[in-house]
């Protein structure tokens, strides 16, 4: 017993520990790899007190626990002693055939670890509450939610590749973004039926803007998604059926250029049915639509039909651009302010629109082009009070025009009985 070795306080101390001459105490031991490895604390014990003056650290012991339970999972030694930014970059690597949208937001990402400290932080050194103090200090530096969202979905799969390939136990970007960061992103609603009236009005008679109000008028009435609108082509209008095929997609990415992509979703390839006033806004856009010196092509596709001033196919900046220019004009001859409108806005006013309208939830799905029934009843479907009055109002018609019949029938039957009566 006496030749056990002890600390300057009398406790035994175990295989692999040591006390320093500074007081701090030391565990050896040897790693998956055959290296030897080192840890210190000046704690040997969870209930030992800090040394006056040090910063808190966790007691040697614990330290023994976890670097024990990591052995026996074969848990990488100090997370391959890869930073956050060397596993972004490896994660970002194996993907492939992602969107060229996708694939911006990667270099994005992998540009602010460069530039942030954080990005410099080895992973297993990683805590849950390092990740959430991080996007918390993205947020009071000017980052918005839906930014933060994005750098956020980077970062958990790849630190899930990690926590999957045993380089650490816990993935620290696990939790809630809401619960962390406040939404300050501004949700698109769809905008009331008098505005919508008033909107197209004042795009119809603007000496400048009325050449836009065909396109907009489609996007309000048929729900296409704005990527699809540009991406129409001559062969994709079906007068004699009168409906839209969907099947496509067209994009233009900095460093790539125009590109054409499959549609959103799975669902999202589809026939959109076009009204009498759609199809003959098309048609109107086809006749005053200028033959280009050389018809642009996009992969294959060409008779897009919407082309800017240089002769190319417009995209979704170009239309983005031309609601705000409208909403700011609008808003600076009228006192009565309109809210903000946009080509997705015009998606989310026709859905909410059709349901409304009491369409079929499925069908309704199907031409918005929407992989899950619920985005379409719970995300784009924004009814408000106008529209629970109107229900009610139909309801309580329904009932009395109900009741009223059966008194009717009730009438009827006493007088076929009275006449029988008095015939016999």
């Amino acid at each position: 017993m006496s030749g056990k070795r002890k600390d300057s306080r009398g406790r035994v101390l175990r295989n692999g520990e040591i006390q320093e001459s500074n007081g701090r105490y030391r565990y050896k031991y040897v790693d998956t790899f055959g290296e030897s490895k080192y840890v210190r604390s000046w704690r040997l014990d969870k209930n030992d007190p800090m040394p006056a003056g040090k910063p808190f650290e966790i007691s040697l012991r614990e330290l023994e626990k976890q670097i024990s339970a990591d052995l026996i999972d074969q848990i990488v030694p100090e997370g391959g002693k890869l930073t956050v930014s060397d596993l972004v970059e490896k994660y970002v690597s194996l993907r492939k055939g992602v969107r060229p949208s996708t694939e911006a937001g990667y270099k994005t990402v992998m540009s602010i670890l460069r530039k942030d400290p954080f990005g410099t932080k080895r992973i297993d050194k990683v805590k849950t509450i390092d990740a959430q103090e991080w996007l918390i200090q993205l947020q009071k530096n000017g980052r918005g939610y839906s930014s933060i969202h994005v750098i956020r979905g980077v970062l958990r799969p790849a630190f899930q590749l990690a926590v999957d390939n045993d380089f650490i136990r816990k993935n620290p970007f696990g939790f809630g973004l809401s619960t962390v960061i406040y939404n300050d992103s501004v949700t698109r609603e769809a905008i009331s039926r008098d505005d919508e009236r008033k909107f197209l009005k004042f795009v119809k008679e603007d000496r400048h803007f009325c050449k836009y109000y065909d396109g907009i008028y489609i996007l309000f009435n048929t729900g296409l998604r704005i990527s699809e609108f540009v991406g129409l082509t001559f062969n994709d209008l079906d007068f004699e059926n009168m409906k839209i095929n969907v099947d496509h997609q067209l994009q233009r990415n900095n460093g790539i250029g125009y590109n054409i992509r499959d549609t959103k979703t799975e669902a999202g390839g589809r026939f959109v049915p076009m009204t009498t006033e759609v199809a003959e806004c098309f048609k109107r856009i086809i006749a005053n639509r200028k033959t280009p010196k050389v018809e642009p092509m996009v992969d294959g596709y060409v008779g897009f039909l919407f082309l800017d001033k240089d002769e190319h196919p417009m995209v979704a900046m170009h239309w983005e651009k031309y609601f705000q220019h409208i909403v700011e004009k609008y808003n600076k001859i009228y006192k009565v302010q309109m809210p903000k409108v946009t080509p997705h806005v015009c998606r989310h006013t026709f859905c909410s629109r059709m349901a409304a309208a009491r369409m079929n939830p499925k069908t309704l799905q199907y031409i918005m082009g929407h992989s899950d029934i619920g985005v379409t009843l719970n995300t784009y479907t924004h009814l408000g009070f106008d529209d629970a009055l109107d229900e009610m109002t139909r309801i309580s018609k329904e009932k009395n025009t109900a009741k009223s019949k059966k008194d009717t029938d009730v009438l009827t039957d006493f007088s076929e009985y009275r006449d029988k009566a008095s015939n016999e």
